[in-house]
């Protein structure tokens, strides 16, 4: 795993050569300096019911919060209708509130802003930022931290007796997900992996076209389907086990790390499944980890 120095030093190497949000984010993140404040640059976020994802400047993730660098491009018509679509479909993943910063000139669309006003807007949004932190805080009763090590560990998630989906829950390895399950090995690189003592296994599937394989997760992240194909055909291959499938499925973080992310617990559909396609739906979205150890 790469230490956090190394995290934060990656997220700006992101928007090096993207001179306003380069100006706008260190600026904002320089102001703010709080070392308990999660933030991420360039975030991927993946909205319900659709199979686009979009692309956030800015986020600070234990304040449900994102920032927009909107430049001159975004100021045609085309673009404005497609960041309200964009806005609305953001909040609907994350229910995360959205703080836009213009830097293009209002009567010239090809200029930037005076760099006053844009400073200006940014310091307001930096006084926004510590008071939302306070907001929080007072509402939780907790304070914000942000230990990077242990967000990748499984004992956090043992001591609290759960996990839901809306925590956005990752692992670097198998290993560790499975700690949750009792599993008390060391080494573990199989793709199925079956709970002792429940009619459960844990599954680390890619959710993405992978020769021979060609699965989904659609429908709001609450349906995978998995097929195989080989020369383009469809093929036939083994139903599969009736067991519940807890989730955690593989995929590239914004620093290109491999990490399984918890989707929740899944289902056979039988309805819908045959020798061709298997077809599973999400039955829970959180599980308690108190009967596992």
């Amino acid at each position: 795993m790469i230490s956090k120095d190394e995290y934060l030093l990656r997220n700006f190497s992101k928007i090096t050569h993207k001179k306003w949000e380069l100006f706008v984010i260190t600026r904002i993140l320089h102001l703010v300096n709080d070392p308990d404040i999660e933030y991420i640059c360039q975030q991927y976020v993946n909205p319900p019911n659709s199979n686009k994802y979009y692309l956030t400047d800015l986020c600070f993730p234990s304040l449900k919060l994102y920032c927009e660098i909107d430049e001159g491009q975004h100021a045609s018509k085309d673009h404005i209708n497609d960041d309200k679509i964009r806005q609305r479909e953001i909040l609907d993943a994350t229910d995360w509130k959205e703080y836009r910063i213009r830097v293009y000139d209002k009567n010239d669309h090809s200029k930037g802003r005076a760099l006053n006003e844009v400073i200006s807007e940014i310091d307001e949004f930096v006084n926004y930022i510590k008071n939302r932190k306070k907001e929080f805080e007072s509402k939780s009763g907790k304070k914000i931290t942000w230990d990077y090590e242990a967000k990748f560990s499984p004992q956090p998630h043992i001591d609290k007796g759960y996990i839901d989906v809306k925590d956005n829950v990752v692992f670097l390895y198998h290993k560790d997900a499975l700690r949750l399950f009792g599993y008390k090995g060391k080494h573990f690189q199989r793709a199925y992996w079956r709970v002792k003592g429940f009619n459960q296994a844990v599954w680390f599937p890619k959710l993405y076209d992978n020769i021979p394989w060609k699965n989904a997760l659609t429908d709001g992240s609450s349906k995978i389907t998995q097929e195989k194909y080989i020369n383009g055909e469809l093929c036939e291959y083994p139903l599969p086990s009736n067991e519940e499938r807890i989730v955690f499925a593989h995929y590239k973080n914004v620093l290109g790390q491999t990490v399984y992310k918890f989707y929740g617990k899944f289902q056979v559909d039988w309805e819908n499944t045959n020798s061709f396609t298997n077809i599973f739906k999400r039955s829970a979205t959180r599980i308690d980890l108190k009967d596992y150890n």
